[in-house]
């Protein structure tokens, strides 16, 4: 299969990232639901709405925010202002989520943890997502810097690189079996989704070494420092899981 794989249906260029991003929220949303009908909590209704919303709220700042972070410039034409305007990241999403959710149970009060209903919703929804970044190849900033390495693919502009996309989608894969065990084990409320953060971002923080960024502040990329200040954030949980480990 050619990348990027842009499929044309009755004469139609078929955005196929668009498609399998949108599929990953109204899956993930489906699945959130669904975990939610299965476990009963004491968290009144309409606190759920409310953190979700501040989830919401915070995702959409955050992704956006950190995206035009990521690779800071300023629009010269309508065009670019457009591109200004849709960039977005999963990483300030989830750290923008997070910090959504966190203010709103301040507002209204509420103490109970309510991260780990969003767990595997989230890995489901970044899982095809980044589906969608593979088959875009070059088209999307997913993909890895010029390598010999074994795994090295043309993704679309004729030079190997790293299929950062492809990397992630097998980590989500063994982070959603490794986090299933997990939760047999019946951990403290909110650590479960502690656990995914820390995974996530500290991968992630890895694995931005083989992207061919261009922005950089002490030698790390946007994403990268933000991968740190989420990891800071986690820092009593890091260090029980250090001592736990020794």
């Amino acid at each position: 299969m050619k990348l990027p794989f842009e499929p044309v249906i009755f004469g139609i260029h078929i955005n196929i990232h668009l498609i399998l991003e949108y599929l990953a929220f109204f899956l993930a949303f489906r699945y959130y639901v669904y975990l939610q009908k299965q476990n009963l909590d004491t968290i009144p209704k309409i606190n759920k709405l409310s953190i979700i919303l501040g989830a919401m709220i915070g995702a959409f700042l955050g992704s956006r925010i950190f995206a035009i972070l990521e690779n800071p410039f300023m629009p010269t034409n309508f065009s670019s202002l457009i591109s200004f305007l849709n960039s977005k990241t999963i990483m300030g999403g989830l750290f923008g989520g997070l910090l959504g959710v966190e203010i709103a149970k301040k507002i209204i009060g509420e103490k109970q943890s309510s991260g780990d209903l969003f767990v595997f919703p989230i890995i489901l929804g970044i899982f095809i997502g980044r589906i969608g970044c593979f088959l875009s190849g070059t088209n999307e900033f997913t993909y890895g810097k010029e390598t010999s390495f074994f795994l090295g693919m043309n993704l679309g502009d004729g030079i190997p690189r790293h299929p950062i996309a492809l990397y992630e989608l097998i980590f989500l894969f063994f982070l959603f079996i490794f986090l299933q065990k997990q939760k047999t084990k019946k951990l403290k409320a909110g650590l479960l989704f502690q656990y995914f953060m820390i995974a996530y971002f500290t991968f992630r923080l890895c694995i931005e070494f083989l992207k061919p960024n261009v922005f950089f502040i002490c030698g790390l990329s946007t994403i990268q420092l933000l991968c740190l200040l989420c990891l800071l954030y986690y820092h009593k949980t890091i260090l029980i899981l250090f001592k736990n480990a020794r």
